[in-house]
């Protein structure tokens, strides 16, 4: 592959510099009576939990609006938040709706999230809550002023609203199905729309401002009890999704139709024999060269706008990115192209210098992609399911990690701890009780401790298996269409974790400099 990720001085970032700890958790798995995790008091007790076992990272999913599939990593805009995380209670108390509205959505189970409920009872409920801050000329709001905040993301939030207000108006239906005139921003500024469209879009631009406000005190409530958030920014973005109808030209699709010329996705791997087949559309790169990258600048701008760190998912397409004819059935079919290279991580680090970047770098990588992350300095990630399927050279065992890493036992696209054992091998779970010394009646907490004991200097663990779960708490299993993202712990179980595993957890930080 090319040179062209060779460093010529020290590393761009290199940022990581101390030994940390870290909990995953996506918000929708927060407890509560709303149908889904949201962000009332659940926040403040789960980072209370976090302080009290001296943990100081907290990592999520991307917040962004979900579409169909309900996965945050297909999300309708890169800029957008998930108006599904917005606390009702709290609209209650400011006048904007009745405790009566929210009745239905109490109906909703609490031990997991069923969307397609939650569609129909939520969605009603917020625009309730915007018929009523607009009687009221929007005064007396609770998180500022919304022409402010809509003036603030001008650059994102119009066409955003407009898109979400469009999709309505044609039930539902994807963009590119719509008439040639609303097809893109350009032909929609340009064209003549209903009344009921610019109220509508309204509408959307005001659940933003809740969301944004909503999160603004998540975000204050952790930074005073020493927490930092670490974020996620998937590469691609949805191909139904404002980013792509708002700047068509910066992908690469048919200018007219918006049919793809070419989609993401990965060759076979571990996951799936048939590899993975995304379907989202691939950047034009070169587009965004003659534009400094101002595009994605202002993405992670905003991302970081949320959170304190960003973990770049699917890393390796910087470098090189697997381009999968747009007709094709399988991942199978394709090829691999070269993305930009260190040449984009050199125009962040001038516009956005303090930046603090993970990269997933998990799968079969070329040297070119090690190159570049270590070049730009970046942490990368180390899976310890991974480790114990081969022999010692496996690079993802315990002693062939490196300080500059993030380790995890698993993510949220692995199965929990406890449920991966079950399902292995014979001879993986020998390894594994071999090599840590271990019967396997506690692996969860086995992996846990393999990772604080590591040298990779920031652990996270997801809460699954701090709960010692089994997969019956999986999150996502990629390639697998429906059942995803739906799991919530109880407040009875954090609880637990809070009163008999907290100060273990400290005591395990103490131990190996992780406090």
């Amino acid at each position: 592959m090319s040179n062209q990720n060779k460093p010529v001085s020290a590393p761009l970032f290199d940022w990581l510099k101390n030994r940390q700890a870290g909990v995953l958790l996506h918000p929708t798995s927060f407890p509560g009576d709303q149908g889904i995790g949201v962000l009332d008091e659940r926040v403040t007790r789960f980072l209370d939990f976090l302080r009290s076992a001296g943990v100081s990272q907290w990592q999520v999913c991307p917040l962004g609006p979900t579409g169909y599939g309900d996965s945050p990593y297909q999300c309708f805009s890169a800029f957008a938040g998930n108006p599904y995380l917005i606390d009702l209670q709290a609209l209650v108390s400011a006048g904007l709706l009745a405790d009566a509205d929210l009745a239905e959505l109490r109906k909703l189970p609490r031990d997991h999230v069923d969307y397609g409920w939650l569609y129909v009872t939520k969605w009603p409920a917020l625009f309730r809550a915007y018929e009523a801050a607009r009687a009221r000329r929007f005064t007396k709001l609770p998180y500022g002023d919304f022409n402010a905040f809509r003036a603030g993301h001008a650059s994102w939030l119009e066409g955003f609203a407009l898109f979400l207000a469009l999709k309505d108006h044609y039930e539902g239906k994807p963009w590119w199905l719509w008439p040639a005139e609303h097809r893109f921003l350009a032909k929609a500024r340009q064209s003549a729309l209903p009344a009921s469209v610019a109220v509508r879009a309204e509408a959307h631009a005001f659940f933003q401002y809740l969301f944004f406000g909503q999160w603004a005190r998540v975000r204050a409530a952790a930074r005073e009890r020493g927490i930092s958030l670490i974020g996620d920014a998937p590469i691609f973005v949805a191909r139904d999704s404002a980013d792509i109808w708002s700047r068509p030209d910066l992908f690469q699709i048919d200018p007219a139709s918006g049919a793809p010329l070419a989609v993401a996705g990965v060759p076979p791997d571990y996951f799936s024999a048939d590899g993975q087949l995304w379907g989202n559309p691939l950047y034009a790169w070169e587009k965004h060269s003659a534009e400094g990258y101002a595009w994605w600048i202002e993405r992670l701008r905003a991302n970081f706008a949320l959170c304190d760190v960003v973990r770049i998912d699917h890393f390796r397409a910087f470098d090189t990115y697997w381009s999968i004819p747009a007709d094709a059935k399988t991942a199978k079919t394709g090829e691999w192209r070269q993305g930009p290279g260190l040449a984009f991580f050199q125009a962040v680090k001038a516009a956005l210098p303090d930046a603090r970047l993970i990269a997933e770098d998990l799968g079969d990588l070329f040297d070119s992609v090690r190159e570049l992350r270590d070049a730009c300095g970046l942490p990368g990630m180390t899976i310890l399911q991974f480790a114990f399927g081969g022999d010692a050279s496996n690079l993802y065992l315990p002693h062939n990690l490196v300080a500059n890493a993030v380790v995890y036992p698993g993510t949220h696209d692995n199965d929990t701890t406890l449920g991966w054992y079950r399902s292995a091998s014979a001879k993986e779970q020998d390894y594994v009780r071999r090599y840590l010394r271990v019967d396997g009646r506690e692996i969860g907490w086995d992996f846990v401790r393999a990772a604080y004991a590591s040298v990779s200097r920031l652990a996270v663990l997801p809460l699954q298996d701090l709960l010692s779960l089994g997969a019956e708490a999986r999150f996502n299993t990629p390639g697998v269409a429906a059942g995803n993202w739906q799991w919530r712990y109880s407040d009875e179980s954090l609880d637990g974790l809070l009163r008999r595993s907290a100060p273990y957890l400290r005591e395990l930080g103490e131990l190996h400099g992780r406090a």
